[in-house]
């Protein structure tokens, strides 16, 4: 259903969006904190102890979005091409660095963007480092100097992205949801209530949030510029939930508060909403205690994977929940071959860390 604003209910429409994001962002970091959500945990598990248990968690909450993306789209709430991932070319070695570049980093780092933020509200100062850093390097290939050569080198290379009709797209969908759940309930420990249904609720989120900037937050047409809009976004297009771009941009709005250009964001209200969730799970749960670093090696490696993230992140246009599930769920090829690369990138730090070791 299209919403048609005035000028007048304009700033309420989009007081709503920014609340109703916060409050679905506290859920997932609430959901993600309780279960130890981690897309790198998951990796890590895998290579380490050859548990897959929270791999097949990604799995159950990849297949909640992508199911959900395509009942919005099939039923006409939402319209897939003017998602923030789904384009007419795909930039295929913007995503491949990038994601390279992310996937190592955050390793380094002791974990992606969204683990960073459940850190921090679980008491890690060095997750708030690792936070500060980030954002601020995410700022070099979005508007520094990064920005520039990024458009000049990667971003040249890309092919045409295959289309899809919407009947495609829900039957495509429906094949690869379900196959994803069967594969994950495979596992006897999906099958608990404690483990399952977390990741249900990470995946329903990101359809929300969907949900929320596609039909609540879609304007037909802008009284001021009159052309569509979707309020409240950084990109001017439909988002859900990612945690690389967005942190630059609270980082941002935060230093320069009095400037009137600087508003509030989805993203940035996402990134306060998990921040949030997972301090209330911490209090919860008794598992919120100060962490600093343990030495000066920790404290290069948090530095370095903060930077990679930060710039990776946003030259592969997302992380591990921004192109790993907010992407998927859009079937966006581009966001298949970020989320490999990541899982990649954080494969070869992960061996690499072991060859140090050994080496010791």
């Amino acid at each position: 259903m299209l919403i048609t604003v005035n000028a007048d209910s304009l700033a309420t429409l989009a007081q709503q969006v920014l609340w109703a994001t916060f409050i679905l962002s506290v859920v997932f970091g609430f959901a993600a904190q309780r279960s130890h959500f981690c897309t790198m945990g998951a990796v890590s598990d895998i290579v380490n102890l050859e548990d897959w248990t929270r791999m097949h968690m990604w799995a159950i909450s990849a297949a909640m979005a992508i199911l959900g993306f395509a009942s919005l789209s099939y039923t006409g709430m939402i319209d897939p091409s003017k998602s923030l991932y789904v384009s007419p070319r795909v930039l295929w070695l913007s995503t491949l660095v990038g994601g390279l570049m992310f996937g190592f980093g955050m390793v380094l780092a002791s974990g992606c963007p969204n683990k960073t933020l459940l850190r921090i509200s679980s008491g890690s100062l060095k997750s708030l480092i690792v936070f500060i850093v980030m954002g601020v390097a995410a700022f070099a290939p979005l508007k520094g100097i990064t920005a520039v050569l990024r458009v000049n080198t990667v971003d040249l290379f890309s092919f045409a992205a295959p289309v899809l009709t919407t009947p495609m797209r829900f039957v495509l969908s429906t094949v690869i949801g379900l196959a994803l759940v069967a594969w994950a309930l495979r596992n006897p420990s999906m099958r608990q209530a404690s483990v399952l249904l977390p990741s249900v609720v990470i995946g329903a989120v990101i359809v929300c949030v969907w949900s929320v900037s596609g039909t609540l937050g879609y304007v037909p047409e802008h009284p001021d510029t009159l052309q569509e809009a979707f309020l409240t976004t950084n990109s001017g297009r439909m988002e859900s939930l990612s945690f690389v771009a967005p942190v630059a941009y609270l980082i941002d709005w935060l230093m320069l508060f009095s400037d009137k250009s600087k508003v509030l964001t989805l993203g940035m209200a996402s990134v306060l909403g998990v921040l949030v969730g997972g301090f209330v799970e911490a209090k919860i749960s008794k598992t919120f205690r100060w962490e600093g670093f343990g030495s000066i090696e920790d404290v290069a490696n948090h530095l370095g994977g903060a930077v990679l993230m930060g710039v990776g992140g946003v030259t592969a246009m997302g992380c591990t929940i921004g192109q790993g599930l907010s992407g998927v769920s859009t079937l966006a090829l581009g966001s298949f071959i970020a989320l490999a690369s990541i899982v990649t990138g954080a494969v070869i730090a992960f061996k690499y860390q072991i060859w140090r070791l050994d080496r010791m």
